[in-house]
Formats: structure tokens, C-alpha cells, sequence
């Protein structure tokens, strides 16, 4: 059974690059904070709330330390100067979709959407990248799958600190990401272990820590959001 596609561009969520809407935006944000405007999402006070109303979070950065928001109507992508690389995607499913997911059963259908949809779009961008380790399926969330992805020359914070391997190649980031279903909604979240490059030589975290630690970090975001059912479609 082939599912049909989820989202238009799964490596735009991973590479932090927003992708520009083919329909008219969401009415723009009303009130945004002071160094956050021009959203497509709602900021009130230290919330951002997703424009299609599937979720609110509160903002991970600051815009006194270099923090930045860039969002579509569904991806929106947190970042800072220092160790901070977020992106939230909610893709709602259409009727197709949730009867996949209902046929499949949670586990598959997001390994599935792991393996079809989301690695290809991430080696189009790195023809290098590699799965670090098979996901990791856990009861959260109503189930959600992790995944650990390395990208040579592929970190979010290689301008800002710059740093080349012995053998003269960029360094190799390495991403957690989370896929998850709630409400009728595809929930894809992914940051980058930044220490791997800014650290430098200091940097001595094994394979399992570091999944450790993206794994924790991943599971943190996701419980800081809170989750609402969208208006219906008109």
C-alpha cells in the first residue's frame, strides 16, 4: 500500500529553509513581540500560536541573544547565535490519510513517512546524510517515532563557528527528529545537536549520548506544546 505524500517538502522543515505558500497567507500575526514580526503566526507575549490554530508553544529564543522566528502557514522554525536550531511542522491529513493511518496503525505509518517521505528530501539537500540508528518508537504522544540523522555539512552553525575536520571536511551535524499524529495532524519535530560543532575539540559525547540527549531534548519541546483540534475546513 503506497501512501500519497504528507507535505511538500520534508528537508525544508529539516534544513531550517521556509518554503513560500502557493495560496494566500493566514491573516498575519496581531501584536507580535518586539523583534518577532511579519509571522504568519499569532504572538501573545511568549507564545507562538500556530496560524492554522493546531498548536501554541512558548518561544525557545530571545531576540537579544540573535533569536529569530521564520514560519509558513505550517512550519515554523526557531533559532538563535548560539545552540538553538527548532522546527515545528503540523501537516493536517486529509480523509485519504487518516484512513492510512487508521489501516496501518501508528508505528508503520510514521516509519513509513520516516523512510518515503522525509530521508529522500533530506539527501536531495546532503546526498551524504545517513540514519544514525532505526527510530525509536515510543508511547508518547500516542506513539511517536525518533529518528537520528547525520548530515555532512549540513549544521545550522557552521557560519558561526566555523570549524573543518583534520581531513579538510565540514563537519558532520546531526539531528533529532520526532514524528508523531495528534488531531487529525502530522506533527514533525526536529533540532540539531549544535555542541557537535560548536565544541570543537572539547566535544567527546558518545553515539548513544548523544541520542540520549536529542531524545530528551525532542521529548521536552514536544511537552511544552499544547495541543488544539484546528476550525474545520471551509
Amino acid at each position: 500500500m503506497r501512501l500519497i505524500a504528507l507535505a511538500p517538502s520534508i528537508a525544508l522543515i529539516a534544513l531550517g529553509v521556509q518554503a513560500q505558500p502557493a495560496e494566500p497567507a493566514a491573516p498575519p500575526a496581531e501584536g507580535p513581540a518586539e523583534g518577532f514580526a511579519g509571522l504568519h503566526g499569532t504572538i501573545e507575549r511568549d507564545i507562538y500560536i500556530a496560524p492554522t490554530g493546531a498548536f501554541k508553544v512558548p518561544i525557545p529564543v530571545l531576540p537579544a541573544l540573535g533569536g529569530s522566528i521564520t514560519d509558513t502557514p505550517n512550519v515554523v522554525t526557531f533559532e538563535d547565535d548560539f545552540t538553538t536550531h527548532i522546527s515545528i511542522a503540523a501537516f493536517p491529513q486529509d480523509a485519504t490519510q487518516r484512513w492510512q493511518f487508521s489501516v496501518l496503525g501508528t508505528k508503520d505509518y510514521l516509519q513509513y513517512y520516516l523512510d518515503n517521505f522525509f530521508l529522500p528530501d533530506f539527501k536531495r539537500a546532503f546526498p551524504q546524510t545517513e540514519l544514525a540508528k532505526n527510530g525509536d518508537f515510543i508511547s508518547n504522544f500516542d506513539g511517536a517515532l525518533i529518528a537520528y540523522t547525520l548530515l555532512p555539512g549540513g549544521s545550522m552553525f557552521s557560519n558561526r563557528v566555523p570549524r573543518i575536520d583534520e581531513d579538510g571536511k565540514p563537519p558532520v551535524a546531526k539531528r533529532g527528529n520526532m514524528f508523531f499524529v495528534r488531531n487529525g495532524t502530522v506533527f514533525v519535530i526536529t533540532t540539531e545537536l549544535a555542541e557537535r560543532v560548536t565544541e570543537g575539540s572539547t566535544y567527546n559525547l558518545t553515539e548513544q549520548q548523544e541520542n540520549d540527549v536529542l531524545k530528551e531534548r525532542l521529548i521536552d519541546i514536544a511537552n511544552k506544546i499544547r495541543f488544539m483540534k484546528p476550525p474545520p475546513a471551509n
